[in-house]
């Protein structure tokens, strides 16, 4: 597959690091662009879990019963800020469409039924977010900072974050799927 044209730094678009940023907190992320605009863009990492469980204060202990909810490191920006990204179609007046089947946003109220449904929708809760200026993220992208691929459900959701950067790029094929084989660590290979 070739990968997305230019056109494609959407909203509801992957943004995938190039391996040459092994050295930041970028290393290997997978970015959902959730706004691109003239203004900017801004986006979430899907990829990076976090070792945390869901403050008391939004669900009490014991009444957690949905099992597809997945804690990350959404980005440095205001890390201690949660937004969600969830599969309920039925919250459109609370949430902003992504892509087909995937929607950021609710309140607490969405958010505390979600959880304690144990046939609840997908939900990413993610601490913190990227931001970039006006024609940032357009620089990043034609300097080969980022890789294009379009966003889905399943991707989101359902594949396993700790291969999804991997994932993307053996989907791209070619000189990309050669870049999904590099080492985390350089010194072993």
């Amino acid at each position: 597959m070739k990968p997305p044209p230019y056109a494609s730094l959407s909203k509801g678009t992957f943004l995938i690091a190039n391996p040459d940023l092994d050295t930041t907190l970028f290393a290997r992320s997978v970015v959902l662009l959730c706004e691109h605009s003239s203004a900017g863009s801004f986006g979430l990492i899907i990829n990076k879990p976090l070792e945390a469980t869901i403050p008391e204060e939004i669900i009490p202990p014991g009444q957690l019963a949905n099992q597809h909810i997945y804690l990350s490191f959404g980005g440095p920006i205001q890390p201690h800020h949660m937004m969600v990204v969830h599969s309920a179609q039925d919250t459109q007046d609370l949430s902003i469409p992504l892509c087909d089947g995937v929607f950021l946003g609710g309140n607490l109220n969405f958010l505390q039924e979600a959880a304690t449904k144990s046939n609840g929708p997908y939900l990413h809760l993610s601490f913190g977010y990227c931001s970039w200026g006006p024609g940032l993220l357009e620089k990043e992208f034609l300097n080969n900072l980022w890789f294009l691929y379009p966003a889905r459900a399943e991707l989101v959701f359902e594949a396993p974050k700790e291969t999804l950067w991997r994932t993307l790029l053996r989907a791209l094929g070619g000189r990309f799927a050669s870049l999904s084989t590099i080492p985390d660590d350089l010194t072993l290979n």
